[in-house]
């Protein structure tokens, strides 16, 4: 069983690793409301009790999917985190009047949105909401006040961003806490690395989501790409020696070690392939291998 992770000191509780259900619907496997409670089921067996979701998810169904899951055992519901996020507008015949794909971090659109959310996961409350994407126009004072006014209605609990740099973190937070960034870190992208977004938040005392923590199929299956091959034979190295370890676990080990102490979402479809994330957390790299692998992505030796 994983030990719950907080994510700042007066934030939300979440399980260490965070299942992404972003493929669940339509947008890949397509699942069932009993084919996703079962998946619900397993992951509170193991311990993995955090969902994260989007409004977009399957052009927006697939939090009323899940939301269907959950209504068939009830009781899940006080088991598990939600997270959702939301401010894209994406094109598609269920949102017909948006005629762009645009960002909206409009009090209007934000009010709505969570509404929605709520309505099709079929839940009073979610533990997490996101700003999915940083907008252009978006105005932290009309932001502040709309999580201020939900939390005092008890609809979201904790707040968050996703993507957003250090500089638009900090302008938000400092009208409203914030409780997480969500960004990509893989081995394949090192920019939270190497731009503060993990030192910031490390410095705020405040815990990373990180999507794509495995780098896509890629890391797994490109023969040609001469970056990706120097990766996997550095992997492959650290796993032999590690009877039955396996290149997901070894990537995901690396990122574990960092000392942001990232939360990752894994979007698996599986529960074979997240029994073998949770199996990962036991494996502990040397410093040494650690930079084995951070030199195999950047094709250099550090300065």
């Amino acid at each position: 069983m994983l030990q719950p992770s907080q994510l700042t000191q007066n934030g939300p509780t979440l399980s260490r690793l965070v299942w992404g259900v972003m493929t669940w619907g339509v947008w890949g496997r397509n699942y069932s409301p009993q084919e996703m409670q079962e998946l619900i089921r397993y992951g509170v067996d193991q311990g993995v009790t955090t969902f994260d979701h989007a409004d977009i998810y399957g052009h927006y169904t697939t939090e009323e999917t899940f939301g269907k899951a959950l209504a068939l055992d009830p009781g899940l519901r006080q088991k598990i985190q939600l997270v959702t996020k939301c401010g894209i507008k994406l094109i598609t015949p269920n949102r017909p009047q948006y005629k762009i794909k645009s960002y909206d971090t409009s009090i209007e659109h934000i009010r709505w949105s969570v509404e929605r959310s709520l309505k099709n996961l079929q839940t009073d409350y979610l533990d997490v909401l996101l700003i999915h994407r940083p907008s252009p126009l978006m105005d932290p004072d009309d932001i502040g006040l709309i999580f201020t006014r939900l939390k005092e209605e008890g609809k979201v609990l904790h707040f968050g961003v996703s993507n957003f740099t250090t500089d638009q973190y900090a302008m938000l937070h400092s009208r409203f806490p914030l409780v997480t960034n969500q960004v990509e870190a893989n081995l394949l992208h090192l920019d939270p690395f190497l731009d503060g977004t993990f030192d910031n938040l490390i410095l705020r005392k405040v815990r990373p989501m990180v999507w794509s923590p495995l780098g896509g199929a890629s890391l797994f299956t490109d023969q040609e790409d001469a970056r990706i091959l120097r990766i996997r034979e550095a992997a492959e190295a650290v796993a032999k020696k590690r009877s039955g370890a396996t290149l997901d676990q070894i990537y995901l080990a690396w990122l574990l070690m960092h000392p942001a102490r990232v939360l990752p979402v894994l979007g698996t479809t599986r529960k074979e392939r997240m029994a073998t994330a949770i199996d990962a957390l036991k494996i502990e790299l040397t410093r040494e291998e650690w930079f084995s692998l951070w030199t195999a992505s950047t094709g250099e030796e550090v300065p």
